[in-house]
């Protein structure tokens, strides 16, 4: 079972996702955790600690992915577009919620995206030598999270997110191999 500071900070995370940054409130968030007002304050002191919470999570769950990147056995290209049509994972949880607390003028949560996006960048480049075809990996992985976002949001087009990945990761691997010379 999830710790009490766990329930509370996934509490937050659903409500933002579902419902928006305003109805997050203390009280709503303790409430969904089944947890006194008092209990979150005990984790959390305020909306901004419980802010700050999520950036923490979303900076722990994408290192994690960075370094399952790095691992892949069939190299970081291919893995960041496969893995992209991870809807409803913790990590796609904690960025839609970062990115909705980022429109409501949290800062903090638009310096975590920023760090996110840029660490998935930065181990592309790295991986493959070359700024260029690392940005047009990361942006077709990017455009699959959209589709996959999108698709899971719709009850009149639930294919939209399945995707034949095969012929996809093939263009990644020609990519990779006429990129220019470093």
């Amino acid at each position: 079972m999830a710790s009490a500071r766990d329930r509370v900070l996934d509490s937050f995370v659903a409500i933002v996702c579902e419902e928006g940054e305003r109805p997050a409130t203390l009280d709503a968030v303790a409430a969904r955790a089944g947890v006194s007002k008092g209990g979150l304050l005990y984790h959390f002191g305020s909306k901004a600690a419980l802010v700050e919470g999520l950036c923490d999570r979303l900076v722990d769950l994408s290192t994690a992915d960075v370094e399952r990147m790095r691992d892949a056995e069939d190299g970081p290209a291919r893995y960041f577009v496969r893995n992209c049509q991870f809807v409803g994972s913790e990590l796609d949880l904690a960025l839609l919620a970062a990115s909705r607390l980022q429109q409501a003028g949290y800062a903090e949560a638009g310096r975590t995206l920023d760090e996110t996006e840029n660490a998935w960048l930065a181990t592309l480049v790295e991986a493959l030598g070359d700024a260029p075809t690392a940005q047009a990996i990361k942006l077709m992985g990017d455009g699959l999270y959209h589709a996959a976002s999108l698709g899971a949001a719709s009850d009149v087009r639930p294919d939209r997110a399945t995707v034949d990945m095969e012929p996809l990761l093939g263009v990644v691997d020609r990519l990779v191999s006429t990129k220019p010379a470093a």
